[in-house]
């Protein structure tokens, strides 16, 4: 389970495999944000980043361990590995059986989850500040020493299978995977959960080859924020995971995916519409306008999807917009769900706002709104170690370094209207995604030649 701590506007990212929906709006003025207090960085022989930072006034510490072991290191006909495997590895580790793991877990109060996303398998948790090395010594077993007793599997494949059945009744989250699988090229927009297919298929041994595969420390990241002693913190991570041998980079083959027009006929009662087009990665000089452009289009309650589609004309409930980024591509997802009669015009709305964002611009009121709410998302996340040591985690993954919250402040005091107002014409539309999930299909704008 993919832990986040976000308040405020909300990025998606694929890595979650959820759909993040726009919070109530935040209507803070001007909100003063603390520049971020030192960040340690170190790098071990065998390749693993270790980035920390300390959080004065809080007991608590948290990490999260991203290994670069996702959906897309799967063999193709074998979607569910990463998934699966994660669950496995806390099934008994080291000397422990998987009943005096998940005790000795308790007895240190830690809140962690693993999940499997599309490009990394996240391993995060959280506790005393005091219990945050024994924690360590624990997450070194499951990392590095799981069991993998051949009798967990079946639990565990009835589990992923259950999870696959729960997405068939939730249309919302299956639209929006689809569309990622649509939308950006394989292996890059494969949903984690997997396929029923690759789930029941999957043998033991395929699993263990993929731990052996995948689980490496050259492209692992861990991030630890809160009450750390930097040097003990060090040394502790280079005794527990300094042994651990690199491995080659698995070789991804991208192919292109496709359709960028389609329906998936589903005798549902409602109508899916999910559409997509590419923006700034977080490396980009224009991510802060990616960002403010996504969020003005639909990241917040009285935002341009949510004001147009739901309260002017009453034509959905939920509608909304996100940003989401991988290392080398990103998009702004757009979502809305309605009832077949209003379908057509939903998407008919959707698609004039996409379009209204780059022609007729952005306006200083907009601007400031999703400003603020940013703003105020940041200090919040700054209280929460768990959030902190994700940020510095997916900081590293994307940008090399972590930036300061004066950095990202001043970034977002930096921005005008004309500026994303500019970016947002500039975007491709030529290159839209849409979806649609429903018991009938809508009338789509042809893709341009």
């Amino acid at each position: 389970m993919a832990r986040t701590a976000q308040v405020g506007y909300r990025q998606g990212n694929s890595e979650t495999g959820r759909t993040d929906r726009p919070d109530v709006r935040l209507t803070v003025p001007e909100v003063a944000v603390p520049d971020a207090p030192s960040i340690a960085q170190h790098t071990y022989p065998n390749g693993l980043v270790l980035i920390a930072e300390a959080m004065p006034g809080v007991q608590s510490a948290a990490f999260t361990l991203l290994l670069p072991a996702g959906a897309a290191y799967e063999a193709a006909d074998r979607g569910g590995a990463a998934s699966m495997l994660s669950e496995w590895i806390t099934r008994g580790a080291g000397e422990r059986d998987s009943r005096e793991l998940l005790s000795a877990l308790d007895n240190l109060g830690v809140n962690h989850g693993e999940s499997a996303q599309t490009l990394h398998t996240s391993i995060a948790a959280a506790t005393l500040g005091r219990n945050l090395i024994p924690a360590l010594e624990l997450f070194a077993d499951i990392v590095l020493r799981p069991h993998l007793d051949d009798e967990e599997i079946e639990p565990i494949r009835a589990l992923a299978l259950q999870n696959l059945r729960s997405l068939e009744d939730d249309p919302g989250t299956k639209v929006i995977y689809e569309l990622r699988r649509r939308h950006f090229p394989d292996p890059w927009g494969r949903p984690a959960p997997g396929t029923p297919e690759g789930v029941s298929a999957l043998s033991p041994d395929e699993l263990r080859a993929f731990h052996t595969l995948a689980y490496r420390p050259n492209g692992a990241i861990l991030g630890v924020a809160g009450a750390i002693d930097w040097p003990v913190l060090r040394e502790a991570v280079g005794r527990l995971f300094g042994g651990w041998e690199p491995r080659l980079e698995p070789v991804v083959q991208e192919r292109p995916t496709g359709p960028l027009r389609d329906h998936i006929l589903r005798e549902t009662q409602q109508i899916q519409i999910a559409l997509a087009y590419p923006t700034a990665t977080v490396a980009s000089p224009d991510y802060y306008r990616a960002r403010a452009a996504a969020a003005i289009l639909g990241g917040y309650s009285s935002a341009r999807l949510f004001t147009e589609v739901r309260e002017k004309r009453g034509l959905c409930y939920s509608v909304y917009a996100s940003y989401e980024s991988q290392r080398d591509r990103a998009a702004i997802l757009c979502y809305a769900g309605t009832s077949a009669d209003r379908a057509q015009q939903t998407l008919d709305v959707t698609l004039a706002e996409v379009e209204r964002l780059g022609s007729s611009g952005v306006e200083l009121e907009e601007l400031e709104t999703m400003r603020a709410g940013l703003k105020s998302s940041l200090v919040m996340a700054q209280e929460s170690s768990m959030s902190r040591s994700g940020s510095l985690a997916s900081d590293w993954f994307h940008l090399g370094r972590v930036r300061s919250i004066g950095e990202i402040s001043s970034a977002l005091d930096a921005l005008t209207p004309e500026s994303v107002s500019d970016y947002a014409a500039s975007q491709a539309a030529n290159d839209l995604t849409i979806l649609t999930l429903g018991p009938n299909a809508l009338d789509l704008p042809k893709q341009d030649a």
